[in-house]
């Protein structure tokens, strides 16, 4: 199996989540601010998580090869990405010990903890199951929304965010952990129980991405 039999195995979620009304309502310029900066501060927090949780497959991996291969994205996660988000955050009047002294989102707790906790249970190939989604649905998104015809780029206040999720670097970066992930599924036949277990991960870690851009929907209406 790969990354695609995931996908196809939650079609109507995985659509849900690249499609969802959060995202129209970014690529068109509509989105609330209220609703733009909840996300930019659950999103920060979120990202925390995240990095923990590539620590955290550093710690399932059995040989030195594996140890080292989550290092660049660790770093990355740790010294630039979170360094660009919260230089980003600033232009919108977000400082560092504002975000991380922002309470967690029912949403944000939910989605990260089943990721770390799918971590811990299972293997690394659970894990980085239950990490795919953000990683290759932000790319989708990202390319989308740049190719969208109802995307409004010049006087969008959210240009940047489009710009960075559909760049060369952060699509180079979804490429790298398709590769990644579909060596570890090659092995895996679709139809095993273990083939339909890591199917079940995907779409519910894919159903906590539906329900992190609706918190920050739902933000906008309180």
């Amino acid at each position: 199996m790969n990354h695609q039999d995931l996908i196809n195995a939650c079609k109507q979620d995985w659509q849900g989540y690249t499609r969802h009304t959060f995202v129209h309502q970014l690529g068109k310029g509509e989105l609330s601010e209220s609703a733009y900066l909840h996300y930019l501060k659950q999103d920060f927090l979120f990202l925390k998580h995240y990095a923990r949780a590539y620590a955290l497959a550093v710690f399932k991996s059995n040989s030195l090869a594996e140890m080292r291969e989550p290092l660049p994205s660790l770093n990355a996660l740790l010294n630039s990405e979170m360094s660009h988000h919260i230089e980003y955050c600033a232009k919108w009047g977000l400082t560092e010990s504002d975000m991380e002294g922002e309470p967690e989102d029912f949403g944000t707790v939910s989605y990260t903890r089943y990721v770390l906790d799918t971590g811990m249970a299972g293997d690394r190939t659970d894990l980085f199951t239950a990490l795919a989604p953000c990683a290759i649905g932000y790319a989708v998104i990202g390319q989308w929304l740049a190719e969208w015809s109802e995307t409004t780029i010049e006087t969008n206040p959210y240009r940047s965010w489009i710009e960075l999720y559909s760049g060369d670097e952060f699509q180079l970066g979804a490429k790298e952990t398709i590769e990644r992930l579909d060596l570890m599924l090659e092995e895996v036949p679709l139809n095993s129980r273990r083939g339909q277990r890591l199917c079940e991960i995907f779409k519910t870690a894919t159903r906590m991405e539906v329900a992190f851009w609706q918190q920050g929907l739902n933000a906008s209406d309180n």
